[in-house]
């Protein structure tokens, strides 16, 4: 009977350093989002610089506190730390380049599909009070994002839906991949 519960627990354990790890590469993958964003603003879309910036630091604070946590657990980090970084980046340049309407769109995809998991991992990891909190202190500051992005109000139209579905999937394809490595 003690077996089964230290089972579950380890499981548990195992479970909330998995999603700590990949939490973290996704924060890592958000700073070069916004990093390929700005960079690309400053020819596209200056008047959203300012809330590029803000978000891009509110990011940096993200991956610290998921960086805190790896080291807490004495973990390293996810095999797919660089993909996010890559593929973030790559993702900001693009969606940079195609001006103030393509960055607002990625930014609520990303966000809205990121908000998701979050709250899911906080139901998920329940018992691993220190996750919670660690995935807590970030949900406003996510959700804020997608609030501002939200609330630019360009028209949606097919540009907008293809764009946003291909970021959302893309988006849960790198967690999905993060989970396995």
């Amino acid at each position: 009977m003690k077996r089964e519960g230290f089972s579950a627990s380890m499981k548990a354990t195992n479970l909330a350093g998995r999603v700590m790890k990949v939490n973290h590469a996704g924060e890592h993958g958000a700073v070069s989002i916004y990093t390929g964003q700005i960079f690309m603003a400053r020819f596209t879309a200056k008047s959203l610089l300012p809330e590029l910036l803000a978000f891009k630091v509110d990011e940096e604070k993200h991956r610290t506190i998921f960086g805190n946590e790896l080291k807490r657990r004495g973990l390293s980090r996810c095999k797919s730390y660089w993909l996010c970084a890559a593929g973030g980046y790559a993702l900001g340049i693009g969606t940079g380049l195609l001006g103030a309407h393509a960055i607002s769109l990625t930014t609520v995809a990303v966000e809205r599909t990121v908000l998701r998991h979050l709250r899911h991992q906080i139901e998920l990891l329940a018992q691993d009070v220190e996750a919670v909190s660690a995935i807590s202190g970030i949900l406003n500051d996510e959700q804020e994002h997608h609030d501002s992005a939200a609330n630019h109000n360009y028209p949606i139209g097919m540009f907008g839906r293809i764009l946003s579905s291909a970021v959302s999937r893309a988006t849960e394809s790198v967690i999905w991949l993060g989970m396995r490595l």
